[in-house]
């Protein structure tokens, strides 16, 4: 597509665009000499797979199909037979949504909308030519994804991991000269708790594998950045608790709300970024539109201006906007509306409570009892003395269950319905 080349074209050649798992760097150069692919492109597999794979198709003008593992045959099947006759050299990306609330859909982001959210996102998070982003997040999913492009576009360095380790990501903060990264909570989480420092003092830089025919050696910034500048954190609600935690060890937060079907980032720290707009519902929940809006979901219509988030909200006089959590993850507890996300960030604060995740089991007195699985090294006891001492009765959790891990999605993302089934 010609938007990439464009992009490729006036960078600095011998610039870094790329840096895949294995340590190998491919210089903006080199990818604008890549024959590219077309068609409908279906990629699996591992990070570099898909990076590469994500590459060549914007450069062939193919369609990205981007699975998850994990899907059923039948559930793969239906997305590629659905795929095949929804690609076009208009349609960048097919990327499913995460499925915590049903079957997997496929969202159709078209190149329009893939070149908008790189303009307004970069310009959002100041990312500028030269800059290093940490890409660690799964890029099947539209988070992962769209780093890609932005720093395609922003003439920026995309480091990419393939999984998420503390010890690596350590290591690269301070051998790529990371600016940017992003995280889920829980990915944050583990970092704070391994005592990752978000600004390194910097060594030499590693050098990079042997190159395959055809490459160019990459030049190395000779005035690195001081200090990481943006740690990005979406995908799910950051605890207050994990937040101050996070600042005050010196992180960069700042605190991204998006969603597939607008390839990903809307707001940053609550604002919406450039072509925005957002609004309320008559019952409370956030409607937007923007510039990187979907065109519709697989063997559906084309999506309206408007899309509906199902997130309960407030937006002030300035235009900050707040979110509440998923109308239809809202409990009633005794007569009284409690939402998990409420109680999860009071239970952030809890001593030797790490994560929480936070459900409601049916039951003929309270419809809906409050339960609570948490990990962290406190007992249940202590947990439940100071949920007794700190939470009102409506939102104190009446059954605890302490466990090694929560389950998550892969995104990151607490796994809501699996949660339920913990207790019998």
């Amino acid at each position: 597509m010609q938007i990439i080349r464009h992009w490729l074209s006036r960078a600095d050649p011998a610039q870094p665009a790329l840096v895949l798992p294995d340590g190998r760097a491919l210089c903006f150069g080199d990818l604008i000499t890549r024959r590219g692919r077309s068609g409908l492109q279906v990629l699996e597999g591992d990070a570099q797979t898909l990076a590469l794979g994500l590459i060549d198709c914007a450069l062939g003008g193919g369609t990205a199909l981007l699975l998850p593992p994990g899907l059923t045959p039948e559930t793969r099947e239906a997305l590629v037979a659905q795929a095949r006759r929804a690609a076009s050299p208009q349609l960048a990306l097919i990327v499913t949504t995460s499925g915590s609330t049903g079957a997997p859909k496929g969202v159709r982001l078209t190149w329009r909308a893939v070149a908008a959210a790189a303009r307004i996102g970069a310009r959002g998070l100041d990312l500028r030519p030269g800059d290093a982003w940490l890409a660690c997040l799964p890029l099947h999913f539209v988070g992962g994804a769209t780093n890609l492009f932005r720093t395609l576009r922003a003439g920026a360095t995309a480091v990419v991991h393939d999984g998420f380790d503390v010890e690596t990501v350590a290591r690269t903060l301070v051998d790529r000269r990371i600016t940017h990264i992003s995280l889920v909570p829980a990915m944050l989480a583990k970092l704070l708790e391994g005592a990752v420092s978000p600004a390194p003092s910097f060594g030499p830089p590693t050098p990079s594998p042997a190159l395959a025919d055809g490459e160019t050696a990459c030049a190395l910034r000779a005035n690195p950045p001081a200090a990481l500048r943006c740690a990005l954190v979406g995908g799910a609600a950051l605890a207050p608790a994990l937040e101050e935690k996070a600042r005050a060890a010196g992180w960069p937060i700042r605190l991204s709300y998006g969603m597939t079907e607008t390839c990903a980032t809307l707001l940053v720290d609550g604002r919406p970024l450039p072509g925005v707009k957002v609004r309320l519902a008559d019952d409370g929940t956030l409607e937007v539109s923007s510039p990187a809006r979907m065109d519709g979901y697989l063997g559906e219509a084309e999506a309206g201006e408007w899309l509906a988030t199902r997130d309960l909200a407030m937006i002030t006089a300035d235009g900050r906007v707040s979110i509440h959590g998923r109308a239809d993850e809202m409990l009633i507890s005794g007569g009284v509306n409690v939402h998990p996300l409420e109680v999860e960030a009071r239970l952030a604060a809890c001593p030797g409570v790490h994560q929480a995740g936070v459900t409601g089991l049916p039951d003929p007195v309270w419809g809906d009892l409050i339960a609570c699985a948490y990990e962290g090294e406190a007992d249940e006891a202590a947990v439940e003395a100071w949920c007794r001492a700190t939470l009102p009765s409506p939102r104190r959790p009446r059954r605890l269950l302490r466990v090694s891990r929560l389950p998550r999605l892969a995104s990151g993302k607490l796994d809501r319905r699996a949660l339920r089934s913990l207790w019998p």
